[in-house]
């Protein structure tokens, strides 16, 4: 079974979190557990789990990366701001 979206995962940890230390670990059936090197050893941050359900645990872990916003994006943001109509984080308020 392929594990790069797994390494893939943990890479991408290693860049949100500024921590090199984290690591998959593949097992027999397709099962992914992250582990933690520390100068102690290793730490089992997690149980075996299925490739996809280790990559939402994975992503899950730390604060996900800000999305960038464009000057175009900002400016209709605004402009929906000013004219008093809900955006995309503003709840639909009830009639």
């Amino acid at each position: 079974m392929r594990s790069t979206k797994a390494i893939s995962a943990v890479e991408r940890l290693k860049t949100r979190s500024g921590n090199p230390h984290y690591a998959a670990v593949s097992m027999p059936g397709g099962y992914f557990y992250l582990i933690e090197r520390t100068l102690d050893g290793s730490k089992k941050l997690s149980e075996p789990l299925p490739m996809d359900d280790f990559v939402a645990f994975v992503n899950a872990r730390e604060p996900a990366k800000p999305r960038k916003v464009s000057k175009l994006d900002q400016a209709m943001e605004e402009q929906i701001s000013r004219s008093g109509r809900p955006g995309r984080d503003e709840p639909k308020q009830p009639e």
